[in-house]
């Protein structure tokens, strides 16, 4: 019998304090670039033509998703932040350095593949409900060109970084020899790395600060099959020990959070959202505020426990969204006290 995790908890005194160290942080943002473009509807009838919904749309729009959401989630929680990646040589890409520019000035880290398409992934929504979802998408490995160019552009940034985090899509852009590169870089200047890791590149995460993968992610990371009953605090341990990471952060869904550290203390933290409507860039959300709250210099339970009323917020809402600071404070002044 497993014996249950204990929960960490946190003061709104002691976030308000982590909270105003939020805006002296220096965070590099690198992985995959996805255009999140959304049409919006309602449906009255079913197509005579096949048996689907005839939607009516209203209007469109685009958000920023992928690493470009982690990227937008620091920023609106009012991080300093820079933006690494791939963009095509279209109209999505330049729609993502116009969202970014919006943002921010620096959009130097963002390089044209004119051998790619940008990353764009279609919704289609009626009622609040997404009746399907279609990718536009080119997944293979980037050029030892557009590689270099990155390695060259992250060097002369990590000096004045306070942490980088690694947003994996499993697009091409993150290689075995790219982090590599950021590990031993990140390790020479103190920088601690974060990843939101997918399951094929998991080895190239060894060493990294924290990883945070969910459920299916960790269990299969960690060498076990989907279909095997293995409890979360035996996943999670052997993912520590495989990839030897400072912390490994499962996110589970609407059971929450479980934290293993690499000194053997463990958490468990429960979800707070009231009602789920949209788990897309639940994620993104989780990687960023950790990145912001560890920054600040809060303990890896302490980030966690942020990054978990941080979800809690961004699901209810419809669509790729972002928390604000005031969003987070109010929660917390709710809920915690």
């Amino acid at each position: 019998m497993n014996t249950p995790l204990p929960v960490p908890s946190i003061s709104s005194r002691k976030l308000t304090a982590y909270l105003s160290r939020f805006s002296r942080t220096k965070i590099f943002v690198l992985g995959d670039l996805i255009l999140d473009h959304y049409i919006w509807g309602n449906v009255t009838r079913v197509s005579p033509e096949a048996p689907v919904p005839v939607v009516h749309v209203n209007s469109e729009s685009y958000r920023m998703g992928g690493a470009a959401n982690v990227y937008h989630n620091i920023a609106t929680l009012g991080g300093q932040v820079e933006l690494c990646g791939v963009i095509g040589d279209d109209p999505y890409g330049k729609q993502i350095v116009k969202d970014v520019r919006r943002i921010s000035k620096k959009s130097t880290g963002l390089f044209v593949d004119r051998s790619r398409p940008t990353i764009k992934k279609t919704r289609i929504v009626a009622h609040n409900q997404q009746i399907v979802r279609y990718d536009v998408e080119q997944r293979k490995t980037i050029s030892r060109t557009i590689e270099r160019k990155i390695i060259r552009h992250l060097d002369t940034r990590l000096p004045d970084l306070s942490c980088i985090v690694i947003s994996d899509y499993a697009k091409g852009l993150i290689t075995e020899e790219l982090m590599r590169h950021v590990q031993r870089q990140a390790d020479d200047h103190g920088v601690p790395v974060i990843v939101d890791p997918k399951v094929e590149h998991m080895p190239y995460y060894a060493g990294v600060t924290v990883i945070t993968p969910n459920y299916l992610e960790a269990k299969q990371g960690a060498g076990f099959l989907s279909t095997q009953q293995i409890s979360v605090q035996q996943i999670g341990n052997t993912l520590q020990k495989n990839l030897d990471c400072q912390a490994v952060v499962v996110t589970r869904g609407e059971e929450g959070m479980s934290i293993f550290e690499k000194d053997g203390h463990t958490w468990s933290i429960p979800a707070v959202a009231r009602q789920v409507y949209d788990v897309t860039g639940a994620g993104d959300t989780v990687v960023s505020t950790l990145a912001l709250a560890l920054s600040a210099k809060a303990s890896i339970a302490d980030a966690a426990v942020i990054a978990n009323q941080a979800a809690g917020i961004v699901v209810g809402m419809v669509g790729t969204a972002t928390v604000t600071r005031d969003q987070l404070q109010q929660v917390f002044s709710h809920d915690i006290g």
